[in-house]
């Protein structure tokens, strides 16, 4: 999540931006209408660029050749869909993720293999959510959870080779579905005392806001 364009910034892209800024990352955040990054405050502390977010010029002055993840967040699902579309198939972006905002273009979106999020009032969230857990790590969202397909990270801990399944799901509030041997030897749906080890592949559920302290524990 080092680098990240933002495409908008109304609502949702100056609260997506600033939710990224306070991690750390490197942002960029992208709007024709130079008055919108007003929306951002004074805590913001990327960058901006005025401009349209699919015009190459635009985006290779915000930093498209060396960008992790590009999130369209506008309100023209046009312009997000050919925000995503630029950003993936010109300059293999590992990570586009595009506003949705009528569900009729659904279809559309999942032909193509886009990452999306419907315009509902948790559209920020929903984007960092995505952007935090990790490329190809995220399956589906459910209210507030986030269901994750991921490899398991255990430098984070003191034993670093395994983990019990009521271990981690009591102190971070996290249910383990499923999960499969880094060699691809067994799968199995955990009991409370199966052991995870390091490099496995887990299927878990996990909070939305618990997502950032979680996120050690996802292999990039």
């Amino acid at each position: 999540m080092s680098n990240v364009i933002v495409v908008g910034c109304g609502r949702v892209g100056s609260q997506l931006a600033n939710m990224l800024s306070d991690t750390g990352g490197n942002v960029c955040v992208i709007d024709m209408n130079a008055d919108a990054f007003s929306n951002l405050g004074r805590s913001f502390n990327g960058s901006t660029i005025q401009g349209i977010g699919y015009d190459e010029e635009t985006l290779i002055r915000a930093g498209i050749e060396d960008c992790d993840v590009l999130a369209a967040v506008t309100q023209s699902d046009n312009a997000n869909l050919m925000c995503a579309e630029v950003a993936t198939r010109l300059y293999d972006v590992p990570h586009a993720i595009a506003r949705l905002y009528n569900p009729d273009h659904e279809r559309a979106y999942m032909q193509l293999g886009l990452d999306y999020v419907c315009g509902t009032s948790l559209v920020a969230e929903d984007v960092f959510s995505k952007i935090v857990s990790g490329h190809g790590s995220h399956l589906d969202t459910f209210g507030e959870f986030e269901v994750m397909r991921f490899s398991l990270d255990l430098s984070c801990r003191e034993n670093k080779r395994s983990i019990r399944v009521s271990e981690m799901e009591r102190d971070h509030e996290v249910r383990i579905i499923a999960f499969e041997r880094s060699d691809g030897s067994a799968s199995s749906i955990p009991a409370p005392d199966s052991i995870l080890y390091n490099g496995d592949l887990v299927l878990a559920c996990v909070r939305h806001d618990l997502l950032p302290q979680f996120s050690r524990f996802i292999q990039d």
